[in-house]
């Protein structure tokens, strides 16, 4: 039995995977999935339309993901839950609405690409406004949360409000949000994103050549995450920090390298390639880096490659876990030689760029990739 077996077995004894079973969806398990917007769905009677479950080797029992689907004309029942939930709409238009206990209903309209979070237990409804299924997946923090507290009662039906996070305040859902820089790192407080795809991102060339990052707090969340833009016949530098980040294609396609960091910064050259993994990924494709292990994205399309990550790390509400899987807050920022976790391109194993070379001969597309003095 390999490792991930082992994680898996291990994992099944938890509270958060017997409610997975209970609640009758398909479970999809591996490194990554190609494309959600594929995997089967069942009828999930607790939210009235179809759903999925998504349970990734790195997500470690630290985040949870699922997919979900709306009938045409339809709606989801009213929930609310006392775990933190990030949802992208994939496909269909329609409208959330959100309320707290007595209070009055806020709605706002989405359509694809969007990407919002209720408010920790506000009363959400989400609605089809068209004629074709809205399909949706969603990031939680459900198995923490049920891990710890083993009480769907308590999880699904507390009374409690956290007015400091939202106040019944008008304008929660709209306006453009703040853009500010923490720490020398581009920041966009927002509560909605209405396009993931094509909203502004800001340049952070710490990450690789012609790297565009901007990281967004929402919702008053500890569960956040950024936005990353690459040109092609680029890739970033590797990097890794803890379990429970997901990554999530937005634009191009190409392949993501994943490797334990005990394998070492070049584990080719080091006879530990048999232990690489590739995943190719495109739009709709989804995968999670486990903690500890060095990854890299490799865009081989003619476009500018977007991803989209959801992750633990947030500057304005960090973790403590999370601050410590990579260091220090900047620590994905900084080499592996300074004291944080990213591999330099003049450090990295000769045989990645020897491989990406040949894959973007294979496609037509350039390299753009700068020369530099191998250490």
């Amino acid at each position: 039995m390999n490792d991930f077996s082992q994680l898996m077995t291990a994992l099944k004894r938890t509270p958060y995977h017997q409610w997975m079973a209970n609640e009758g969806l398909p479970v999809v398990v591996g490194h990554g999935v190609e494309d959600v917007r594929d995997l089967p769905l069942s009828p999930w009677r607790r939210t009235g339309g179809k759903g999925s479950f998504i349970h990734l080797y790195g997500m470690e029992g630290s985040s949870g993901m699922y997919v979900g689907e709306i009938p045409p004309g339809g709606a989801l029942h009213p929930e609310r839950h006392m775990y933190e939930e990030v949802i992208v709409i994939l496909e269909g238009n329609g409208a959330t609405e959100v309320w707290q206990e007595g209070g009055k209903k806020h709605t706002f309209e989405w359509s694809r690409w969007s990407l919002f979070a209720p408010p920790l237990n506000s009363w959400h409804r989400l609605v089809n406004g068209g004629r074709e299924p809205v399909k949706f997946f969603a990031v939680t923090t459900a198995p923490i949360v049920m891990d710890l507290y083993r009480n769907d009662e308590f999880i699904f039906n507390s009374p409690f409000v956290f007015r400091e996070r939202f106040a019944d305040e008008e304008g929660y859902f709209s306006g453009p949000g703040k853009r500010y820089e923490i720490r020398n790192v581009a920041t966009w407080d927002t509560n909605f994103i209405a396009d993931v795809s094509s909203a502004a991102i800001d340049t952070c060339e710490e990450k690789g050549v012609g790297a565009l990052i901007t990281c967004f707090e929402i919702a008053g969340n500890s569960l956040v995450g950024h936005l990353s833009q690459w040109p092609a016949g680029l890739y970033h530098k590797a990097h890794y920090h803890g379990p429970g980040s997901v990554l999530f294609g937005l634009q191009s396609n190409g392949y993501v390298l994943l490797w334990s960091k005990d394998m070492g910064a070049r584990p080719y050259e080091s006879g530990n390639g048999d232990g690489v993994v590739e995943m190719s990924w495109k739009d709709g494709s989804v995968y999670c880096p486990p903690g500890g292990w060095f990854h890299q994205h490799f865009n081989i399309g003619s476009e500018p490659a977007r991803q989209l990550a959801i992750r633990f790390g947030g500057r304005v509400h960090p973790t403590g876990f999370a601050t410590a899987a990579k260091r220090h807050d900047e620590g994905v920022l900084m080499s592996i030689k300074n004291g944080g976790t990213l591999l330099e391109y003049e450090d990295e194993d000769p045989e990645i760029r020897r491989r990406f070379e040949s894959r973007l001969k294979s496609t037509g597309v350039r390299c753009e990739m700068p020369q530099f003095a191998r250490l």
